[in-house]
């Protein structure tokens, strides 16, 4: 059986497409994606629970994935501490291949199941912490073996694939399957299946960040300040919540180097 990420596209002869013809159906393509997240949102939401619920007794985040799925993984991990203020392990990225196949490919890394399981006892996982296999086909065994070991040892066990019925998914307790079509150039799962990987990652780290605390009302009130631009946007912040003005907002963030906690010292005095 043809899977869906391997079927043919729904165009023909790409390559004498005008520049404009290209664009038009590329993106036209890409406005299927977010419905195929939305009808996955009733199996996102277990997930998350289960990530929030996990995090609150001191575990950890784990995604694991090989090429594109593995490098958005990494992504997302890498995003969470400065736009959330967490530490770096709070939510961690493991690619097939180790860090060098962030940037370059490495052959066959992908076929070896036994690998994410080592990769993953590097980081000492326990029963509180959740893995979540990213894999567009569903069949990557560099994911299904990490999940079987991880669900063995007793952890809890998520995946995003963009197949139906798939290996990765009948091993993962909380699979989540966004089915977005024949992709533009056959069997490219770095562009619907990727974006769609992406969006679900957005909405997995971002509602688990926002359950266990790491945002107050709508702003990133943890972020680390590391250039002008977040400084000035945490002195906002400090207005917005204070009254305070731009000089005296400015001057309590600079004094508590964050904006939680120069918002909580003005509003305890």
């Amino acid at each position: 059986m043809v899977r869906v990420t391997e079927k043919e596209s729904n165009y023909q002869d790409l390559d004498k497409m005008s520049v404009t013809e290209l664009l038009t159906n590329i993106n036209k393509e890409d406005k299927t994606v977010p419905d195929a997240v939305e009808r996955a949102i009733p199996q996102l939401e277990p997930l998350v629970k289960v990530a929030v619920e996990k995090m609150k007794k001191g575990g950890r985040l784990f995604y694991i994935g090989a090429g594109t799925s593995g490098r958005l993984g990494i992504l997302d991990a890498s995003e969470c501490p400065p736009t959330f203020g967490v530490p770096f392990d709070w939510i961690v990225g493991l690619i097939a291949g180790g860090d060098v196949a962030i940037r370059k490919a490495v052959e066959f890394a992908e076929d070896d199941e036994e690998q994410a399981w080592k990769d993953l006892e590097e980081f000492g996982v326990n029963q509180n912490d959740v893995v979540v296999g990213i894999a567009a086909s569903g069949t990557t065994p560099y994911v299904i073996g990490g999940l079987e070991k991880a669900n063995e040892a007793g952890l809890a066990t998520g995946c995003i694939v963009c197949n139906d019925g798939s290996p990765i998914a009948q091993v993962a307790q909380y699979p989540v399957e966004v089915v977005v079509g024949p992709e533009f150039v056959t069997g490219s799962t770095r562009m619907k299946s990727g974006t769609a990987q992406k969006l679900v990652l957005n909405m997995l780290s971002t509602s688990v960040m926002i359950q266990l605390g790491r945002v107050k009302g709508n702003k990133m009130v943890d972020m680390q300040l590391s250039n002008v631009k977040l400084v000035a946007r945490g002195v906002r912040m400090v207005m917005d919540e204070t009254g305070l003005d731009e000089d005296t907002a400015s001057a309590l963030l600079e004094e508590f180097g964050n904006v939680r906690k120069a918002i909580e010292s003005y509003q305890e005095k």
